[in-house]
Order: structure tokens, then sequence, then C-alpha cells
């Protein structure tokens, strides 16, 4: 069946590297990092052999299948196709595209899924349709920066020096490849706008954190309760929160293990859980205990629920704080209160500096943070101590 321009979009990554098959032995292999590679097969002297057309979407399937006829064509007039690929590869393999599929084989692999997807994202949306087809050597600064001040006038600020920061890496390891002389996004230093720095609403005053905590309990709909009532015990990231899946968390142990594949830093991070948060699994345990998530989708479609879910439910209770207010809300009351800075960044599970350090640290403190997550349950919900 052939492949369609939908089919190819959406294509996503898994755990291994697999191919969706269109016509005439044209394949598209996708690789866990989410890379898309046309590939196709043929054969020569009674050998099965493989070649790739290059990375989608800096080659399009009407380009794949063009590429590929043209193979054909060229096994029809008895021409070698391995010999036809070889005066092509330097140059096919110096397009920004190529060469960005092939950085991103061999410096996203190790790295969190949802970072990965965001790079992928920027590629896709932003610098391969501007950029990908275009041989390393033509592209200058002046081009680059065009594209950021672009993106700058949509008004994501923040987004144009992230693609800059993509395409510089690109470069660099076309740089350490043989593949190219400079990086063009040197040059740029200083020449995208700075983005303010964002604060995070938060509450800090103790009558307002009661008055916060309250309206949560007195929240009518039992489930986005127990996110809000969660979300504040143990102050974890958002997306942490709404990934959580029940076969992470060791109730004997009192435990929530998030794997490193849903840390902002890709390692494991162990949260210690107060009674009070216990109290609250076990509650909504009664209403999720059978799907995959704590918190699944209302449209019960096999997914977590949305990133705006608790945002809007703190909305409509009249809360300027945001889901992630609530770190900034313990880090300070936590600081205030004269717990050690060294276990509050760890329970925040803020990145190490040292790389040897922090490839081991994962249960740090842990029986401190014990302590001191117990303590912040009891200072959100003293009646439950």
């Amino acid at each position: 069946m052939a492949l369609t321009e939908l089919a190819v979009k959406n294509a996503k990554g898994k755990a291994t590297t697999y191919r969706l098959r269109d016509e005439r032995n044209l394949y598209l292999q996708v690789s866990p990092s989410g890379g898309k590679y046309w590939i196709v097969r043929y054969w020569e002297e009674g050998k099965e052999k493989k070649t790739s057309l290059g990375p989608y979407p800096a080659i399009s399937l009407k380009e794949a299948r063009a590429r590929r006829d043209e193979l054909h064509t060229a096994r029809a007039k008895g021409e070698r196709i391995s010999e036809v690929r070889e005066q092509k590869t330097t140059e096919k393999r110096e397009r920004f595209g190529v060469v960005a599929g092939e950085w991103l084989d061999a410096r996203m692999s190790d790295k969190a899924p949802a970072y990965v997807s965001k790079v992928r994202l920027r590629l896709d949306r932003y610098i391969l349709p501007a950029l990908g087809n275009r041989q390393l050597s033509e592209i200058t600064s002046g081009e680059i920066l065009r594209l950021c001040r672009k993106i700058e006038a949509s008004g994501h600020v923040e987004t144009a020096r992230r693609v800059r920061g993509v395409i510089g890496q690109v470069f660099r390891f076309a740089i350490a490849s043989d593949l190219a002389e400079s990086d063009p996004t040197a040059a740029l230093a200083g020449a995208l706008a700075t983005r303010t720095p964002e604060h995070y609403a938060t509450i800090t005053e103790r009558p307002e954190v009661e008055a916060l905590i309250a309206s949560f309990r007195a929240y009518p709909y039992p489930i986005m309760r127990c996110a809000l009532l969660f979300s504040a015990l143990v102050f974890c990231r958002p997306g942490e929160v709404r990934h959580a899946e029940w076969k992470e968390f060791d109730g004997a142990a009192q435990l929530w293990k998030i794997p490193p594949e849903k840390m902002k830093m890709n390692r494991p991070h162990l949260v210690p859980l107060s009674r009070q948060a216990l109290n609250v699994v076990e509650e909504l345990r009664e209403w999720t205990g059978q799907s995959r998530w704590l918190f699944p989708s209302p449209r019960n479609d096999g997914r977590c629920m949305s990133e705006n879910g608790v945002r809007v439910a703190l909305r409509s209770l009249g809360f300027e704080i945001t889901p992630h207010g609530f770190r900034s809300m313990a880090s300070t009351i936590l600081n205030e209160e004269g717990f050690p800075p060294d276990h509050i960044e760890r329970q925040l599970a803020h990145s190490e500096r040292n790389a040897v350090r922090a490839a081991y640290n994962h249960a740090e403190y842990l029986e401190e943070r014990r302590k001191m997550m117990q303590w912040w349950g009891d200072f959100l919900l003293p009646e439950e101590a």
C-alpha cells in the first residue's frame, strides 16, 4: 500500500528502528530518535542492497519517489546503482538536511524523548523548510539571521534563539565530520533579542497558601482535586505529574520512582511521599487505578491529562499561581524554614553541574528529603498530620 504525506508526517520514533513501505521498494525508515530517512532496496549481482535517498522532510515523499524512479531507470540501462549513488553521495551528504539527520541520530540518542521531540519540531517547522536542501557551504550568517528574525517577529523570541542554537550544533557536527569549514551562527552572537526571564506566578504567604489548599479540597471533581493536591504536595514539574504512571509508585517504600526518560535531565528521580501524598494517591486509585496513568485524559483516549488541565482549574478557582509555581512556592517556604539548600535542590531535581556526581546522586539525601517532604505535607494539610 502506498504511503501518504500524512502518514509520513505522523510517523513517530519507537523503541527500535522500523520501516514504512511505499511502492517499488521505497521505504521510510524511522529511527528511535524520530529521524526519518528514505531507503530504496535493489538487487545487484544477485545480492540485495539498500541505499539512502536522504532525510524527511528535507526530501519529500514526491521527491523520494522521483529519486527512486531515477535509480530504477539507471538500473534498466545497465548502470550499476552503487556507482550512480557514489557519484552523488558527497553532494547530498553536504546538504544541511542530511547532516541534520545524522546529527540527530549521533547526538540525541541519549536525550530525553520530550527534549528530542522539541528539537525535531524546531527542525521540521522552522529550519528544514528553509535550509534542508541547501549545501552547507552556501548557507550564510545573514540567511540564518533573517530566518531567526522572522521567528522573532512572530512573537517567539526564545524559539528564535533556540533555532539558532540547533543550526549551530548541526554545523559544528559537520565541521567535526569534515563536511564544513566554519559555523555561520558564530557571527550572530548578540544579534538576536534576549528573552526577559520568566518568573512563574506563585504564592508564599501562609494565609494565601491555606486559602489555596482549602479551595483544592473543595474542588468538585475528584480526579482534578487529587491532581491539584498532589501537584502541590510533591512540587515536581507539571509534565512529570501529568505523565505519572501507577507502575512507578512503591507504596511500601513510600516512593515515586520517576524513570530517566521522563525527567528534564534524563536521569532517574526518587520522590519521597508524605502521608498526605500517599492519602491522595490512595483516593485516586479508586478513580483511575485501572488506567495506565494516575491522571488520564477525560476523553478516555489512552493519553494522560492535558498540560492545560491543572492550569485551567487554578484559573477557575481565581488564583494566579501556575502549575510550575508550586515549585517556587515550596522552594521559597522550605528555604525560609531553614532546610538545607542542597536537599531542596535535589528534591526539585535541578541539574548537577558535576557530570560524574550527577550520575550517582538521584537518591542523594533521600532520608533527609523524606523528613523535609513530611514537614511540607504537614504544612499544607496539618489536620492530616
